[in-house]
């Protein structure tokens, strides 16, 4: 069968799936069980730069054709989260990739020299969450210069490969990515949840504690299939497609719009924890059909 192994920055993965942050924790156990059931890459939960508690419960509820949540970047903070990183990037046998968030940009700088000391290989910077927003009250990923001052900031801080998480929400996913990759980002991991709400009638309330949440599964697939298709046009670094991969046609879309890899995380609770294998066997198998060789040649080939 077709080989679907992949590389990215650089860092060979055996499969394009990747555990997409904040799905199973930080816990090296938890990595290792994503990892032994295939996934070719883990990107933990984000970690701040001290202890996070989250939202209050309701933190989830499902809709037709997807999922919204509004958990609030739960975390230990960084100091007490680099052992169970530690852990996962030893034991699980795959690249492990930090996720980090700030709520100033010195923040972001902050855990990124904590952070690197691990020696990660890539570092997930996450500027796209709500709660990950600048004195303005605004996630960094939704202004070019806020989004690229962090890039610049964790950069000085680091010696690992950056991916910049950018979100949906913005009249140009170009722009921010352009701003991000120029401020020195070796890859784009695109696209966070997002925004939304679900009202329950009976009470004339939003379900989620928090009001509002980020849309994931499938009802997101479109618009993640949509950036990545954009970001492949404005920049030339690697792309890892997220947003409602659960089947090995969802990641082909990815890859045909421009990604290297793909992000799976709600996936997991439409297929259950092997789903990364169940992706990858379904990719090899449409590949095979469609006289795809590698992930390289599949890779841009709705542009073409």
């Amino acid at each position: 069968m077709v080989n679907v192994e992949t590389e990215l920055c650089g860092i060979k993965l055996r499969n394009p799936t990747i555990l997409a942050s904040g799905i199973v924790g930080v816990s090296g156990a938890a990595c290792m069980y994503a990892a032994k059931n295939g996934a070719g890459a883990i990107v933990p939960k984000s970690i701040g730069p001290v202890e996070r508690e989250g939202h209050n419960n309701p933190v989830l509820t499902e809709f037709e054709g997807g999922f919204l949540n509004a958990v609030g970047l739960p975390n230990s903070g960084v100091d007490s989260s680099l052992e169970e990183i530690e852990s996962a990037m030893k034991n699980s046998g795959v690249p492990v990739f930090p996720s980090i968030f700030g709520g100033t940009k010195e923040e972001y700088g902050e855990v990124a020299k904590k952070i690197s000391v691990l020696n990660p290989q890539m570092i997930e910077v996450n500027l796209s969450c709500p709660n990950t927003a600048n004195d303005f009250g605004t996630p960094f990923a939704l202004d070019a210069n806020e989004a690229s001052e962090v890039i610049k900031i964790v950069k000085e801080n680091t010696t690992a490969k950056i991916s910049a998480k950018l979100g949906p929400n913005v009249p140009d996913i170009k722009a921010i990515a352009k701003a991000v990759v120029e401020a020195g980002a070796d890859a784009i991991s695109a696209i966070n949840t997002m925004p939304g709400m679900v009202i329950d009638v009976k009470t004339a309330k939003p379900v989620l504690h928090n009001k509002q949440g980020g849309i994931s599964g499938h009802a997101l697939k479109p618009i993640a299939v949509n950036c990545v298709y954009e970001i492949y046009k404005a920049v030339n670094v690697p792309i890892i497609g997220i947003g409602g991969v659960s089947t090995g046609e969802d990641a082909a879309e990815m890859i045909m719009a421009g990604a290297t890899a793909v992000g799976i995380g709600t996936g997991i609770y439409y297929r259950g924890i092997d789903v990364f294998s169940k992706v990858s066997y379904e990719l090899q198998k449409l590949m095979d059909e469609l006289g795809y060789d590698s992930i390289e040649k599949m890779k841009g080939a709705a542009h073409k």
